[in-house]
């Protein structure tokens, strides 16, 4: 009992602390959890590389995702410690450790990352994330998700998309060589199908028929469904809510991540689109537009409603 109300008493002290210094704390703590992990994960990740025989990588990859989660949970207990947040969650029981699923999430701040963790982890498998290919020069992060297999992709605008429509293909290639090795043991893919986090000035730009969304792109999630489709367990459809409004990555240091709200929906996978050819098939195309599209649409209702709430 001692000890529980000691630790309570040095939560209460670190989450009293003025934001800049508790900002300042939670950073060391985040920065000496990645330089504890980093270190046995690239241990891990160059004995995969020295020895690529599937048999070694069956073996190698689930020692790499323990690993990881316990990095997440340490993740986790800092963040308990510094942040005083009310949490609201919905739909994450009865989810399954061993499944294959495809996560899919509105975006709109870094701190999306951890809350996502936070929750998911050890109730499906660990989050895999398409990254954007900059990310892989972030220090000690950029070789942790290189170990972990994340997939580098490059973002291509529209204008140099129809300039070198070789490029769709080149990160279609991308895509289909990481879902190959997703399938190898369970995982959960993470998709943001905005593509990009949410601001006024990016909804302005697009026009987003939406209030609370950008526009969702289809054609990480459907190549993802091309390839896994039959792999998949479910869908998870995950909405974050910040009501005090999305805090970027130093406000959620500071602690000023007061209130999160989430909710989780768990959808079928249609194995009809599954089955279709996304990038050879115009038709297709139209249909799992509009399959996101409609999702979209009761994704922004939902915000509305939380935000209300």
């Amino acid at each position: 009992v001692g000890g529980g109300g000691g630790l309570s008493g040095r939560r209460r002290m670190l989450q009293s602390l003025p934001p800049a210094l508790l900002g300042i704390v939670a950073s060391l703590l985040l920065a000496l959890n990645c330089l504890f992990w980093v270190p046995l994960l690239l241990l891990l990740a160059v004995l995969k590389l020295l020895l690529p025989q599937r048999a070694v990588r069956l073996r190698l990859d689930p020692l790499l995702i323990r690993v990881a989660e316990a990095w997440i949970a340490c993740n986790s207990g800092w963040m308990a410690l510094t942040q005083k947040t009310d949490w609201d969650v919905e739909g994450i029981q009865g989810l399954q450790r061993r499944g294959w699923y495809l996560v899919n999430c509105n975006h709109q701040t870094w701190a999306d990352i951890l809350v996502l963790q936070h929750l998911l982890t050890g109730r499906i498998p660990l989050l895999k994330f398409f990254l954007k290919q900059q990310l892989v020069w972030v220090p000690i992060m950029g070789l942790a998700w290189w170990a972990l297999d994340f997939p580098f992709m490059r973002r291509h605008s529209e204008e140099v998309l129809r300039a070198h429509p070789e490029l769709r293909a080149r990160d279609r290639e991308v895509t289909r060589i990481a879902c190959e090795k997703f399938a190898l043991i369970p995982t959960s893919v993470m998709n943001f199908c905005e593509g990009t986090r949410f601001t006024a000035a990016k909804h302005r730009q697009q026009a987003s028929p939406y209030r609370h969304l950008l526009k969702p792109k289809a054609g990480g999630i459907a190549l993802a469904l091309n390839v896994m489709g039959d792999r998949f367990h479910a869908i998870l459809d995950v909405t974050i809510v910040y009501p005090d409004g999305a805090p970027d990555f130093w406000q959620f240091l500071c602690g000023r991540m007061r209130r999160v709200r989430v909710r989780v929906q768990t959808l079928p996978v249609p194995h009809q689109l599954a089955a279709g050819d996304y990038a050879a098939d115009a038709a297709v195309r139209e249909a799992f537009q509009q399959w996101l599209q409609q999702i979209w649409r009761e994704k922004d209702a939902q915000i509305a409603r939380l935000l209300a709430g």
